[in-house]
């Protein structure tokens, strides 16, 4: 008999196994689960095969090479749409009767003769922060959070998972890093701890440096308003909520496209491997359960970002409003900085004030519209609540010279730029790596810079700016 040492065997294997089809794994699955149907029907008899049946052809179409992806960017539509819809009454009552209640304490202070700087600093700093944070981040989230949770609980969020798979696993990515680039819509953090469920480690690392792609709750507000104030107002007022959707739906599939290609490059740099071919069960629809619904997405998740993101909103107020009431030489601290960061911002196409509102926000992206507008005002302090539309554009292009470049450029800096200091601070925890923590931050900030000023690069060439 030949004698076959171990590794002829392992060499044998590995040639075989490098001839196989791509496909040859899923063959072998499918063959299981067909061999285990069929047992399973012989020794199980049921009263009907109805909602098997009914799963059967809704998946026909839901995870269709055709129209599943179709569908899911359908269903993304409708989830930005009822968010841009539905929270703008309940943010702007929110905001009345928080800033209402700011300017009663302000004026109760005055009436106490409390110094101006101390009045200032807790009432128009750290509240006025605290109040815009929930006004502009709680509506939204309570609609986007109760959808989201709606679809998982539905049994479609494995779907989107399925219908990704090929889309990541060509980009060296995981196909679970769906499910957590999903969750990312609402935090950025939630989807970076939700990163767990990916077992290869240099896969996990992927998802959670390319999460910040997708805009995160507290960056809507920015995208809406930009896409409301520039794009939306040039069509119909029946068209707005609509066009605005369509807008910011375009925005999130750009940041979906970097999530790709920053896949694509990490897997073939830094973070080398195959992709993990993975068996993906395809649950049965079910009922939604509306009490755990609610409990997900307001308790575990809304009333939990929005803590967090207080938490590190008030710092943030007490800094804006330092460098708002802090004289240097005939002006502030925080124009004499945004001057400074000018030429850097004018190149990117964007402006100082901009920039100066990013680093100020960094703790919280919710106060980057608030700051922006306190600066451009010239006040000392935000203003009370969202603007009109055209208060806003009136504002925007005539007082600050914005251009139709500032605000697609700004668009595509809200999408692109570093993560807010939760996230930063998640990805830490997650990764217990400072280097990875900063990877996340040169990555996202580095893709922000280079698009942004090749896009102004190339309007100016073409003259459009």
């Amino acid at each position: 008999m030949e004698n076959i040492q171990p590794n002829d065997v392992l060499a044998k294997a590995e040639a075989l196994r490098n001839n196989l089809s791509t496909g040859f794994r899923d063959e072998i699955v499918k063959s299981l689960y067909s061999e285990a149907e069929k047992i399973a029907k012989r020794a199980v008899k049921t009263a009907s095969d109805k909602k098997y049946d009914f799963d059967q052809k809704v998946d026909r179409i839901v995870t269709s090479p055709i129209t599943g992806l179709p569908i899911m960017f359908l269903m993304l539509g409708l989830v930005i749409w009822l968010t841009v819809t539905g929270a703008n009454v309940p943010s702007q009552l929110i905001a009345n009767v928080l800033f209402g209640f700011g300017d009663w304490a302000r004026a109760l202070f005055n009436s106490w003769n409390v110094p101006w700087w101390i009045t200032g600093f807790i009432w128009d700093g750290v509240y006025l922060s605290l109040a815009w944070v929930i006004s502009v981040m709680l509506p939204p989230m309570a609609i986007f959070f109760p959808a989201f949770t709606f679809l998982e609980d539905l049994g479609y969020l494995p779907r989107v998972a399925f219908n990704l798979d090929w889309m990541f696993k060509k980009s060296g990515a995981h196909g679970k890093q769906s499910l957590t680039m999903a969750m990312g819509f609402g935090c950025n953090a939630a989807g970076v701890v939700a990163t767990r469920i990916i077992d290869s480690p240099r896969e996990r690392l992927i998802a959670i440096l390319t999460n910040n792609f997708v805009p995160c709750n507290g960056r809507f507000p920015t995208l809406i308003m930009l896409a409301t104030v520039f794009v939306a107002s040039a069509f119909s007022p029946a068209l707005t909520s609509f066009i605005a959707a369509g807008t910011v739906v375009g925005v999130v599939l750009i940041g979906i496209g970097f999530t790709f290609l920053m896949s694509w490059i990490l897997s073939r740099t830094v973070l080398k491997g195959e992709a993990s071919a993975f068996t993906l069960e395809l649950p049965p629809y079910r009922k939604p359960n509306v009490g755990r619904i609610l409990y997900t997405s307001i308790i575990d998740r809304t009333i939990f970002v929005l803590w967090r993101a207080m938490q590190t909103a008030a710092p943030a107020g007490a800094i804006i409003w330092l460098l708002a009431n802090i004289p240097a030489g005939d002006t502030n601290l925080a124009h004499a900085i945004a001057t400074w960061l000018n030429p850097f911002g004018i190149l990117l196409g964007l402006d100082g004030v901009i920039l100066l509102a990013y680093i100020i926000a960094i703790p919280a992206n919710e106060i980057v519209v608030p700051t922006m507008m306190m600066m451009y005002t010239g006040a000392g302090m935000m203003i009370n609540g969202p603007s009109s539309s055209v208060d806003i554009y009136n504002l925007l292009v005539h007082g600050a010279g914005w251009s139709l470049l500032t605000a697609i450029n700004l668009m595509l800096f809200s999408l692109l730029h570093n993560p807010c200091a939760t996230t930063i601070m998640t990805i830490y925890k997650e990764t217990k790596s400072w280097k990875w923590a900063t990877v996340s931050v040169v990555i996202t900030l580095g893709t922000a810079f280079l698009v942004t000023f090749l896009t102004a690069s190339a309007a100016r060439l073409l003259g459009w700016a």
